[in-house]
């Protein structure tokens, strides 16, 4: 919940179908309001980021292995946008990569995280985002 008591509004930029619906699912599980947005690839994130009628996000969870626009050209251009840059993104990836790791600090993720591949570990990571992003930090203001 947002520190004025507002549900969270979430972009998920996910191109698997399963993990977009565990990630919504263990979010719910995890008992902060959140209104989830969900889009498939890269272009489509930026697409709805730039969208003149659309809130902008709390927060954005990020796949790096994206078609049409990958993960870390998202990054770079949310990063580098003044109107974006505030927004907090967590990269949520299968990667566990140095270069990966590295290269998304390097243009200001805000956490990174591998995906578990075990199910369970995956809900609890997913609301361990929820609690910590939905409670216990500040988000800047819309």
């Amino acid at each position: 919940m947002r520190h004025n008591g507002e549900a969270l509004d979430i972009l998920l930029v996910e191109d698997n179908p399963g993990d977009a619906r565990l990630a919504a699912e263990a979010w719910k599980e995890g008992g902060i309001p959140a209104r989830l947005h969900v889009v498939a690839d890269g272009v489509e994130a930026i697409r709805y980021l730039r969208h003149t009628g659309t809130t902008k996000p709390d927060l954005l969870l990020l796949d790096l292995n994206l078609p049409r626009k990958d993960g870390r050209e998202v990054l770079a251009e949310i990063k580098n946008d003044p109107k974006l840059r505030r927004i907090p993104v967590v990269v949520l990836t299968t990667s566990q990569a140095e270069p990966d790791i590295l290269r998304s600090y390097d243009l200001h993720a805000n956490c990174f995280i591998a995906k578990p591949v075990d199910l369970d570990d995956f809900i609890a990571v997913v609301k361990s985002i929820a609690e910590f992003w939905g409670r216990v930090v500040l988000l800047p203001p819309r």
